[in-house]
């Protein structure tokens, strides 16, 4: 989870590369009458198109973020994320402007720059999420070859096979403050499970998630009664879920983070990178990385590790977002409940991935002078991996599978031949009604 990795690494893929249990209209796989359990995609930080209109509160900072994009929509909407628009200099900001986040201590929540309305399209198709950009599908490719393996399938768009995108920039919060948008998010979410499932004899769904989508799936599991989940869920499926956040997302906070993608200066985007809700979601966690050195500055004569996060962020200059990390967003990862659900983890390992920084002397805004890899799948640490749900194996009530895959990276995971391999053998079990009830597992 990608501003932040997990979304960044999808644009780094980009670049290079509703409610009843009644019966209804029973699907069946192409020629073959099989009764198929409905699957429902939930994308990763970054992976769903995402869409903005400008009204007159808006306040430019240039000349160029005030005409551009020279071409609206309907409404005058236009795509915000992705558009190619934002590997050049001068559209960077604009970009980065209309992508901010603000917290508001008086009402406890985050809402969006001033004169910025956001949209997310189509929800409950996969259409916003196999491409982040349609007019460049061969580059921006992010679901499409997942959801086409499950087509091949026989699954089928609108029937059994359904997209739940959302505006990634958002999160979650602890219990007892708002979280608007992301609450909403759940209520659409729990409503579209209802509805696939009510479309399809009732037979619970299947929750495929990426990534950022895995902690959201697991948030909507937690929060509902077990009937629900009972009814409504089959199983979840994630890949490569960030359980315990990732060392990779404490560089965005730093000094702001491109992944390598070509012309785009991180110092135009960090303060956005900053901004997100769901960053500050994603960032490590003391329960799984401990006191564990993750980040060394020179320049301050000091070390952090995932339980002094709140120094780290007052130190690189963010001292806005302590007080929402600390109160919000940090209760989430001190305790993983379980999902009430049977689970399969895929993950990816033997990957580089961050496991340490040093900064020099001159400062954070000057980037990392050493970078330390461990094992992962090149944006989250195998311990955040794994790790957190290793609890859940110990649990009599929870069943648990974690199949890990060599050399498959964390957006990789999406297109791999394996990883789609396993996928389609987790999906085939459930719809054979031969799933697995074997305690915890690797593969």
């Amino acid at each position: 989870m990608e501003r932040n990795p997990l979304r960044a690494a999808v644009l780094v893929s980009a670049v290079v590369v509703m409610l009843s249990l009644s019966s209804c209209c029973a699907s069946s796989a192409g020629g073959g009458g099989q009764l198929l359990h409905p699957v429902i995609l939930i994308p990763g930080s970054g992976g769903n198109q995402l869409e903005a209109r400008l009204t007159d509160d808006y306040r430019p900072s240039t000349l160029t973020c005030r005409v551009w994009p020279p071409v609206r929509g309907r409404g005058g909407w236009f795509r915000l994320w992705f558009d190619p628009s934002v590997l050049l200099a001068p559209l960077t900001r604009c970009f980065a402007e209309r992508m901010m986040l603000y917290y508001d201590r008086d009402a406890d929540d985050y809402r969006n720059a001033p004169g910025v309305q956001t949209r997310v399209s189509d929800f409950g198709s996969t259409s916003t999420l196999r491409y982040l950009d349609p007019t460049l599908k061969l580059l921006t490719g992010y679901m499409d070859t997942l959801a086409s393996t499950l087509e091949a399938a026989g699954y089928e768009e609108g029937h059994t096979l359904f997209g739940a995108p959302y505006d990634f920039r958002y999160g979650l919060a602890a219990p007892g403050h708002r979280s608007q948008v992301g609450s909403a998010y759940l209520d659409r979410l729990r409503l579209l499970v209802e509805s696939a499932c009510a479309a399809n004899g009732g037979r619970p769904a299947i929750l495929l998630a990426h990534s950022l989508g895995g902690l959201y799936a697991l948030q909507l599991l937690a929060r509902a009664p077990a009937p629900w989940r009972a009814a409504h869920v089959k199983r979840l499926v994630t890949l490569s879920a960030p359980w315990g956040g990732s060392v990779q997302v404490m560089l965005t906070f730093a000094s702001g983070n491109t992944l390598g993608v070509p012309f785009v200066d991180a110092s135009l985007i960090r303060a956005e990178q900053r901004s997100s809700e769901s960053n500050l979601w994603l960032l490590p966690t003391p329960k799984v990385f401990g006191n564990t050195t993750l980040v060394v500055s020179e320049r301050h004569n000091r070390t952090y590790s995932a339980k002094n996060v709140t120094q780290f962020l007052q130190d690189i200059g963010f001292a806005e977002g302590v007080e929402p990390y600390r109160a919000r967003t940090r209760p989430l990862g001190e305790i993983l409940p379980e999902p009430g659900v049977p689970v399969t983890c895929l993950v990816g390992t033997g990957v580089d991935t961050v496991e340490s920084l040093v900064f020099g002397a001159e400062g954070f805004d000057a980037g990392p002078v050493k970078v330390v890899y461990g094992d992962g799948d090149g944006t989250v640490n195998l311990a955040s991996l794994v790790g957190p749900i290793k609890a859940w194996s110990d649990s009599p009530a929870q069943v648990v599978e974690v199949v890990e895959l060599p050399k498959v990276s964390h957006t990789g995971i999406l297109k791999d031949k394996s990883a789609l391999e396993q996928i389609i053998r987790i999906v085939d079990s459930i719809n054979l009604n031969a799933t697995s009830t074997s305690p915890h597992q690797s593969t």
